[in-house]
């Protein structure tokens, strides 16, 4: 079950955390993997682990922060690897403060690299699954997303807005047989969370019905049920992975 045989999947933000789970996970059920990131050297040992394992992997420098750069980026793909089948739009970053002291540069910066970055993308992948007639396009988004956090507008709007995004997408290219959904992550063991003061991560804790952070793998299943044929009828959907943080 969920095997991706035959498949080319591109995972963006692939260096680390949820990008990483995924980009595994993937890999293991058979597709040649896009790893991208804007840092081809923190994608070598990932990509080295998964060519290891028998897998098929391949390291792709892609800065999102620059969304005109991305169709110059994606024509350096060898060959076999360009028609990309299953695309994950994970790649995103923070720069939280007060809406009142928020510079219009981290709104901007956060909203070109999380929103208009996966657009970008997306828009360079899909004619290939019009063509072929199969696709699965999912983006990782936030409960932030859905339900709003203080200090985090920049944030929310971007995730948010993925979220309109890939309803809309999933209406337009539904009789191509191309699947477009999101996945919503809550409260995640990473890096970030790590760093954490003992107190937080146990209040955290405390408000999440499970009792727990999730784990990325807890993203990467999901991603990768989506991905599969075993999900082929499910799109425009924004699955809610957060141990009941938003319910």
């Amino acid at each position: 079950m969920f095997r991706l045989d035959e498949k080319t999947a591109l995972v963006t933000g692939a260096s680390r955390g949820i990008g990483e789970a995924v980009a595994r996970k993937l890999a293991a059920q058979g597709a040649r993997t896009i790893l991208a990131s804007r840092s081809v050297e923190k994608l070598e040992d990932l990509a080295e682990e998964i060519l290891s394992a028998g897998g098929e992997a391949f390291a792709l420098a892609l800065d999102l922060s620059e969304p005109a750069s991305v169709p110059d980026a994606l024509s350096t793909l060898p060959e076999g690897w360009q028609d990309v089948d299953v695309l994950v739009n994970n790649a995103g970053i923070t720069a939280d403060n007060l809406l009142a002291r928020l510079p219009l540069e981290d709104w901007d910066r956060v909203l070109t690299t999380n929103l208009t970055g996966a657009f970008a993308v997306t828009k360079e992948v899909i004619r290939g699954m019009m063509r072929r007639r199969w696709g699965r396009i999912i983006s990782i988004s936030s409960v932030v997303g859905l339900m709003g956090n203080p200090g985090q507008a920049n944030y929310a709007a971007s995730k948010a807005g993925l979220v309109g995004f890939s309803k809309s997408l999933a209406k337009e290219l539904g009789s191509r047989n191309i699947t477009v959904n999101v996945v919503a992550p809550g409260y995640i063991e990473t890096a970030m969370t790590e760093g954490l003061p003992e107190d937080t991560q146990k209040a955290l804790k405390s408000s999440i019905p499970l009792r727990r952070l999730g784990v990325p793998d807890d993203v990467a299943f999901s991603v990768l049920f989506l991905a599969s044929e075993e999900g082929g009828y499910i799109t425009g959907h924004t699955l809610n992975v957060s141990g009941g943080l938003y319910i």
